[in-house]
């Protein structure tokens, strides 16, 4: 396709074998005049800079952090306020500004009780916000930019942006705009307006590679910040897969997810955000370990916030579904042979009467031997009470109507990978072997290994979840949905086993390794990354990975960037639960028309210093690689959608004019 062909080089042969296409675009365009506009608007759009793209990775709920970070666009916002005003403002006044932009209605919540000449306040402030509005909007097209404006201001919000107050005549114009939005009373809802503008146009595209779930406080505020994105996808993390598979009934997936809440003490997102009653649990568990005193369960995290009375049904709790949940693992495993995971039965490995159980051919001591619910001659075998329990279970997942709604949403937004503008983006790994081949796994008939493998689970996911008139499919597509949390060849799970019950029950460590995927030792080497960029049809050369899951040890000298900058990590601890490890609170990466740009962020203090005190994320930035000249939006992915739009309106011109197509008028 050469969409830069002239009209004389296109011939009457190629109109008339393209004819029934094109009459359906005369429909649209039905002149020679609509089709001269269109391509003249796409030509034009294809030479303004590239939109700025924003990628974060392992949220894990910590929603506060997550917002703030969407807020101010990983530092984007703060920059185009340093470039604007320079030297004009101080760091305090520039410090406000931002902070009103990240936080419009808290901080005038906070200005309205401060300042004494509110109205001067307004004014300064809108003018503020109308430059700052400008820049952002700056390289994008009007049309869009309208798009984006709120009805309510949508007129005078687009003169402000495009007047300039500077020319004799339009100063007073300007200057009686702003006025007028004072003296009625608007500069509230407008200040918001043009914050909420200025956020939107930071960012043209927010990319999450995986883990929105999990060990956080508010994963259900996190989809729903995403929900109200203008424009966001999601690359599924095994975090996020579990929540998915419960959604669609799995049992095992089902026990995972409470199991993992009563880990961190996050229950409540059950409960308040999903509205998942969880009484029949507790009362299930305080009856079934009343004199057990659970101590290993204790959760990893809100302890300073329960009560000793609190602590301990948490920690029951925790115990219980955790014992249901290698039940019920250990079904799936004996279903499915193929996935060689015999060695993660262990429940039947479990001598109670000696206190030991046999792992890898070697016998090791218990921690706890006090199992009431598990059958020495059927140890997979969930009780009667427990089935009783989680059928209840199941139908509460099932009728959520808010989880429901978000999982949809995280299938609509979502896939297992997606190659974007020269990047690939997948949150775990390229299952290999030791010599740094894709690995053959075996799905039911099929041994498939790199982009196939990964197409086969996105439909596999897919099926599980909306597969409704087949329940023996259903199962088996479920089987195969859990092995991506925790199969030795998963793509998001990385490792050969998942030691969670050694964790609980075996004292001895050596026990509780995981032996990861060879992809994290050959994704250092150049070549390995790049023959995966050319497995998935992406420039060897030029494009880039970038990967979340496994946290960048950052305090023990390990690099987010590898294999001589093809591959990024961006999983730098925006959960406090790794930011011991890591020795930061999180990366994110952007990138915008110069190239791309990594951010490491500091841990993010409160809501209430950001707006109180202007607080910010103190965040070290580090260009990876700027490019000679500027990236258009003709060099990305949408670009080659102009591109063909462009040729196919040339093609209907010259239809036009040779009389093949006649014009609608």
């Amino acid at each position: 396709m050469n969409y830069k062909r002239k009209l004389k080089e296109i011939p009457a042969e190629e109109i008339h074998a393209n004819l029934k296409f094109l009459q359906l675009l005369s429909k649209q365009h039905g002149s020679i005049e609509s089709a001269s506009t269109e391509i003249i608007n796409l030509e034009a759009i294809l030479n303004l800079p590239k939109g700025t793209e924003h990628f974060v990775s392992d949220i894990h709920a910590e929603y506060d952090t997550f917002k703030h970070i969407l807020s101010n666009a990983s530092g984007v916002v703060r920059r185009r306020i340093d470039e604007i005003y320079q030297e004009k403002l101080t760091a305090k006044e520039k410090q406000g500004l931002a902070s009103l932009i990240y936080y419009p209605r808290e901080k005038l919540d906070l200005i309205s009780t401060r300042e004494v000449k509110i109205e001067e306040w307004y004014k300064v402030n809108l003018k503020r916000l109308i430059e700052v509005s400008r820049v952002v909007s700056s390289k994008y097209t009007r049309s869009k930019v309208r798009k984006s404006l709120p009805k309510d201001f949508q007129y005078i919000i687009d003169e402000l942006l495009n007047v300039n107050e500077n020319l004799p005549n339009k100063e007073a114009y300007f200057t009686a705009i702003i006025k007028t939005i004072i003296d009625i009373d608007r500069s509230r809802d407008f200040v918001i307006a043009l914050s909420q503008l200025i956020q939107r146009l930071a960012i043209d595209r927010l990319h999450i590679v995986g883990d929105i779930y999990d060990r956080g406080p508010a994963a259900d505020k996190v989809i729903d910040e995403l929900m109200m994105h203008h424009s966001v996808d999601i690359q599924w993390g095994n975090h996020d897969v579990i929540w998915m598979g419960a959604a669609a009934g799995s049992l095992a997936y089902i026990a995972i997810v409470l199991r993992i809440s009563a880990r961190y003490d996050n229950l409540d997102t059950l409960e308040d955000g999903y509205g998942i009653n969880i009484l029949p649990l507790v009362t299930f568990a305080m009856e079934k370990y009343s004199d057990d005193p659970c101590e290993v369960f204790t959760p990893k995290a809100g302890l300073e916030s329960l009560s000793e009375y609190d602590l301990r049904i948490i920690k029951q709790v925790h115990k219980a579904i955790s014992v249901i949940q290698f039940k019920l693992e250990g079904q799936v495993i004996k279903r499915n042979p193929q996935f060689d995971m015999d060695n993660r039965l262990l429940l039947d490995k479990m001598d109670l009467e000696k206190g030991s159980v046999i792992i890898d051919g070697k016998k090791h001591a218990l921690s706890c031997t006090n199992f009431p619910t598990i059958d020495p001659n059927d140890p997979y075998k969930l009780s009667s009470d427990e089935k009783e329990l989680m059928a209840k279970l199941k139908r509460s997942f099932l009728k959520s109507e808010k989880l429901q709604r978000h999982i949809n949403f995280i299938y609509s937004q979502g896939s297992m990978y997606l190659p974007y503008n020269g990047l690939l983006l997948f949150h775990g790994a390229i299952p290999m072997d030791k010599q740094g081949n894709f690995k053959k796994v075996a799905i039911g008939d099929e041994q498939l290994s790199g982009k196939a493998l990964l197409d086969k689970f996105d439909i596999l996911a897919r099926r599980a979840y909306y597969e409704k008139g087949n329940p023996k499919q259903k199962e088996k597509d479920l089987d195969q949905f859990w092995y991506l949390w925790c199969g030795p060849e998963s793509p998001l799970f990385g490792k050969k086993k998942m030691t969670t019950f050694e964790r609980y029950f075996v004292a001895d460590k050596n026990t509780h390794k995981e032996e990861r995927n060879p992809y994290y030792k050959h994704r250092d080497e150049q070549d390995i990354i790049q023959r995966i960029l050319l497995e998935f049809d992406l420039n060897p050369k030029r494009g880039h990975v970038v990967n979340g899951h496994v946290p960048v040890k950052v305090r023990k000298g390990e690099s987010p960037v590898k294999a001589d900058g093809q591959l990024i990590v961006i999983d730098g601890g925006m959960s406090k639960a790794y930011q011991n490890v890591t020795g930061i609170a999180g990366y994110t990466l952007i990138y915008n028309s110069y190239g791309l740009v990594l951010v490491a962020h500091q841990p993010f203090e409160s809501k209430r210093k950001a707006v109180e005190s202007g607080q910010d994320i103190v965040s070290h930035v580090t260009q990876l690689d700027k490019v000679k000249e500027r990236k258009r939006v003709a060099d990305t992915d949408i670009g080659v959608q102009l591109k063909q739009q462009i040729f196919d309106l040339k093609i209907l011109l010259a239809a036009y004019r040779m009389g093949i197509i006649k014009e609608i008028h």
